[in-house]
């Protein structure tokens, strides 16, 4: 499918097959930002400038046209997300016999086995994906640099509610830049949050810190020197930062436990609906 022609010059065209080649070396979708540190970490770019100048024209134009492997949906969006309403199955009979093929699943609370509930927040909110691959099961909040006054007050009640359903300590992880907005949203929000919630909670600021991006040779913000970026990080380090500070809150033989009675129980639904033979005004 090409939506426009799109001839790029030799240089340009290394990049733009090298840049795949690092979007395709992670397991999530990443956003402009990290594919840009990457480049930029390898020599490809020399200067901030060079984001906006060459990277983003060359990043967009490759998508547009869908030049070799690049499409309009290959990097993360980081600031919008669709509401999908309305869809389903076209008719009851549909869904009936999807049930009976074993579409559906049994869904149960995994938190009921731990002994803290966690949840993630961070900054970067176009990494929410990379955050979805080196966790499970944990709630995820991407701020998105300073969140609205709704997003923190429905946070508050939404701690509250599992503080109440389970009576257990609530952990809550934070991850986000190194530089004074960084630090700022972080204070800000869990201020606001802690105002708002009847139920304690322990915030536990994960990074970036100035030790991780000394460890992990983090590079500096390209518009910001002296700034670091969670974007900046290679991914191995991401991983390594994310789960540090997220495994020892959890069990995953207790998640595994729950996971084995989801099973167990789709499997014997399945047998009972098997033989069911639903009327004809449903299967129609």
């Amino acid at each position: 499918m090409k939506s426009e022609s799109y001839a790029p010059q030799k240089r340009t065209a290394e990049i733009l097959d090298r840049a795949y080649e690092l979007v395709q070396s992670v397991p999530y979708q990443v956003s402009a930002r990290w594919l840009f540190y990457r480049l930029l970490q390898e020599g490809y770019y020399k200067t901030k400038d060079d984001y906006k100048n060459k990277f983003l024209p060359a990043i967009s134009s490759a998508r547009h046209a869908f030049y070799n492997h690049w499409r309009p949906d290959t990097l993360a969006d980081e600031t919008r997300t669709a509401e999908t309403r309305g869809e389903g199955f076209l008719t009851a009979g549909d869904w009936l016999r999807a049930i009976q093929s074993g579409g559906f699943e049994c869904v149960l609370d995994k938190w009921q086995t731990q002994s803290h509930y966690v949840e993630l927040w961070f900054e970067a909110r176009a990494m929410l994906d990379q955050f979805r691959h080196y966790t499970e099961y944990i709630t995820l909040r991407p701020m998105g640099g300073q969140p609205s006054i709704p997003y923190k007050w429905k946070t508050a009640k939404d701690l509250e509610r599992r503080a109440k359903l389970y009576g257990k300590p609530i952990m809550v992880l934070y991850f986000g830049d190194l530089d004074t907005a960084g630090a700022r949203i972080a204070q800000v929000v869990k201020d606001d949050v802690s105002k708002w919630c009847a139920a304690p909670f322990e915030f536990i600021y994960c990074g970036l810190t100035l030790e991780q991006v000394q460890r992990y040779n983090v590079p500096e913000n390209f518009e910001k020197p002296g700034d670091y970026q969670w974007e900046a990080l290679p991914d191995s380090a991401a991983s390594d930062i994310i789960k540090t500070h997220a495994e020892p809150f959890i069990s995953h033989g207790g998640f595994s436990t729950i996971c084995d009675l989801e099973t167990r129980a789709a499997a014997w639904l399945r047998d009972q609906l098997v033989e069911l033979t639903p009327p004809d005004y449903l299967i129609a």
